[in-house]
């Protein structure tokens, strides 16, 4: 079975050039249409997307009735308001630079893209950019020279006003994006949703190993979801499904986070959302936070390269040794100790050339970490992550080898010390109802915060070895619940 998208002209005489659709509707049809069919895709090809026309409320009813229409609401507002957005797309596409640099010309340049492509082969990675930004069926973009190149004009663009080659293109570029997104091809049962899970192959240290990844796609059948695993190049196809689901390390300058908040601004279930990412990412983020709410953490101090540090001092308010870390690192990376104040310069030297800021922590030395899983503000599993042998860290990274990792041990809930489960949830509950690994050690003046994980490591015979399949069942369940309340 494929799937189609709905057509919406202001007139059926303007689909005339091009091959006769069953799914073609005028925009007055659409809009009187009682009972539409729920979880259609729909192109919105009227020639008037100003504010409160036709074609506007084209796109508003159809997000209202819970279909993906494209352009959105958003992305006609987005258009209409480009003026006030031209200096984040200042950095042109080099490959665009080098061929307005070859026509030797400063008048303006215009021209026509159709579903992320162009009619000039040298614009398409220009063009595909711009669509994956304002994803709009026909756009008209307009370069202009002020002493460098930049976007003077971006609007959407009309059927109407297509010459005849222009309509031959918009028809391929139509065809095209319809293999890749539109026909989706179904498996023999139709499930009620669908689900991308965003994964990476070649990750060093993945989230979820092949094998949990197989059980999530398992699970979530049996929630009535259709899961499939996707990479980093199926951007442009995000908006085929109806939640994300994201298994890699995330980053703020990242693909993963671009995904998220491409995924959340179409109305997707998303995990790890973006709210979750942009806090959980950063540490210096989180000491703020926590401090903020007086959850305990570590004795945590910012070191910033652009002032002058008392080394002596600082050692002699944490004690050594102490912990340096850089802000947005993970699995240990960019984490390191330092026994004395000549090993602090000298570590704070060399990580201050990956960021400006750095956290300097108190040690607490303990046999191993708490990994307390928290979804939806319930805590569904948890372990204890020993250090790696002879080691401090869980992780132990060693240059022109795989990194190495301690052994842990795998309980239920119900066995992890009660203050532990309660400062996890109290800690998450101020990021967000997503999915959370958070981190704790346990002190003599009880647990302490070293840090919430957006996007948890759930491995196969690891994270699962208590309740099995049931884990994975429990989060494609929360990710129904979730669909159903949309």
């Amino acid at each position: 079975m494929q799937q189609t998208p709905q057509i919406i002209v202001d007139d059926i005489s303007d689909w005339q050039p091009y091959y006769p659709s069953q799914s073609l509707v005028t925009a007055s049809e659409y809009l009187q249409q009682q009972h539409p069919k729920s979880r259609t895709h729909a192109l919105n090809l009227c020639a008037d997307l100003s504010y409160l026309s036709t074609g506007y409320y084209v796109s508003l009813l159809a997000e209202a009735r819970g279909q993906r229409i494209m352009p959105s609401v958003s992305t006609i507002n987005d258009l209409a308001n480009f003026s006030h957005y031209q200096l984040l797309l200042s950095d042109l596409d080099k490959q665009l630079t080098r061929f307005l640099d070859s026509e030797k010309q400063q008048a303006p340049v215009s021209f026509l893209i159709c579903f992320g492509q162009s009619q000039q082969p040298q614009l398409n990675t220009f063009a595909r950019q711009l669509f994956e930004r304002y994803p709009c069926p026909i756009m008209r973009v307009e370069l202009a020279w002020q002493g460098r190149w930049f976007i003077n004009q971006l609007s959407a663009g009309s059927l109407t006003e297509l010459d005849d080659e222009q309509q031959t293109f918009f028809g391929n570029a139509l065809d095209s994006f319809s293999k890749r997104v539109w026909r989706k091809a179904r498996t023999r049962k139709e499930y009620r949703y669908d689900m991308a899970i965003l994964y990476d192959p070649d990750e060093k240290i993945p989230t979820s190993d092949s094998k949990a990844l197989k059980k999530f796609i398992r699970a979530a059948k049996d929630c009535d979801i259709d899961a499939e695993l996707i990479t980093s190049s199926d951007f442009n196809r995000l908006l085929e499904f109806d939640a994300l689901f994201i298994r890699e390390t995330t980053r703020i300058n990242h693909y993963t986070y671009h995904f998220a908040k491409k995924a959340e601004a179409n109305g997707m279930v998303v995990i790890d959302a973006p709210g979750s990412i942009l806090q959980c990412a950063n540490k210096v983020f989180l000491k703020e936070l926590l401090e903020k709410h007086q959850i305990a953490t570590p004795k945590t101090e910012l070191l910033l390269l652009q002032q002058d540090i008392d080394y002596t001092a600082i050692g002699k308010r944490l004690d050594y040794p102490v912990v340096l870390k850089i802000p947005d690192g993970s699995f240990s990376i960019g984490v390191e100790k330092a026994e004395d104040e000549a090993e602090f310069r000298e570590v704070a030297a060399r990580l201050f050339e990956k960021s400006t800021i750095l956290l300097v922590q108190e040690f607490l030395p303990t046999d191993f970490d708490w990994r307390i899983g928290v979804l939806n503000n319930r805590p569904i599993y948890a372990c204890q992550y020993f250090m790696s042998r002879n080691h401090w860290q869980i992780y132990e990274h060693v240059e022109g080898s795989k990194p190495k990792s301690g052994s842990f041990e795998t309980v239920g809930v119900h066995q992890v010390p009660k203050d532990v489960v309660k400062a996890a949830l109290q800690a998450t509950r101020l990021i967000g109802d997503g999915l959370y690994g958070v981190d704790l050690k346990m002190t003599d003046k009880g647990p302490v915060i070293i840090e919430i994980n957006d996007n948890p490591s759930i491995e196969s015979s690891v994270e699962d070895l208590h309740l099995g399949d049931e884990l994975y069942r429990m989060i494609m369940a929360d990710f129904a619940r979730r669909l159903e309340e949309k």
